[in-house]
């Protein structure tokens, strides 16, 4: 008898859906999860089924390239997806696996140069650079790297982060939304109520913020302890999906 999971996937409709969840949510780099397929959201155990992705995936996680699920395929992607924010991690390479896969692949390949484009100013001592299409922070000094590159979770959709040249005005440690009311640690504002501060969740995990740079409480500490009122911010890019 057919899985549920295999019903889900054979339908139109359900197909028509994940193209549309992809559209908007496209990498959103990602996660609560905006998903991008009906099949990533159908089950929480382990998958045979394969992805749409299940190539690239392999690949990615130096697996035989054959595009066959196996088993110990679906233990690869699931540890990804775990270690990633990814939910439900059922080990479906699946759009928003592949879209998270594609940014940490960027992430990885800017290395200890993330402004070797020139992208972000070197001509205002300290600033915080935001790449907003590598989900990347960084600071500098000049030319000279300072802390990072580390991973940042940006706005979604219809809440971007604002590129342009910006400037820390406000700092508290212990900040707590008043529109959302959550938890903000670190929090330095930048542009209206746009901030770096630190989430307890992934990092990776899609949709994306509200316009803050989510990021991983140790970066975010560090950040806290090198940048002060004052300090010039950077923000460039465009994140996919937004």
């Amino acid at each position: 008898m057919k899985s549920r999971l295999n019903r889900l996937l054979g339908r139109p409709g359900a197909r028509r859906r994940a193209g549309t969840a992809l559209a908007v949510a496209a990498l959103t780099v990602p996660l609560t999860v905006a998903l991008g397929s009906t099949a990533e959201a159908a089950s929480s155990s382990c998958t045979a089924v394969r992805g749409p992705y299940q190539k690239q995936a392999e690949k990615f996680l130096g697996r035989p390239v054959d595009g066959r699920q196996s088993a110990a395929d679906c233990r690869a992607i699931r540890a990804f997806q775990t270690s990633h924010g990814i939910s439900p991690n059922i080990g479906y390479a699946g759009p928003v696996t592949w879209g998270v896969m594609g940014v940490v692949a960027q992430q990885k390949a800017a290395g200890h140069n993330p402004n070797s484009a020139d992208k972000c100013p070197t001509n205002k001592g300290r600033i915080a650079c935001v790449d907003l299409t590598r989900q990347l922070s960084w600071i500098q000094d000049g030319s000279k790297l300072v802390y990072g590159p580390v991973p940042v979770r940006t706005g979604r959709y219809g809440y971007e982060t604002r590129g342009g040249a910006k400037k820390i005005y406000w700092r508290n440690l212990h900040h707590v939304s008043t529109l959302y009311n959550v938890a903000m640690p670190y929090s330095q504002f930048f542009d209206g109520g746009q901030a770096f501060h630190s989430i307890s969740g992934s990092v990776w995990s899609a949709p994306g913020s509200h316009g803050c740079v989510n990021m991983r409480s140790g970066d975010a500490k560090k950040y806290w302890s090198l940048l002060k009122n004052g300090d010039d911010v950077h923000v460039y890019g465009r994140k996919s999906g937004t």
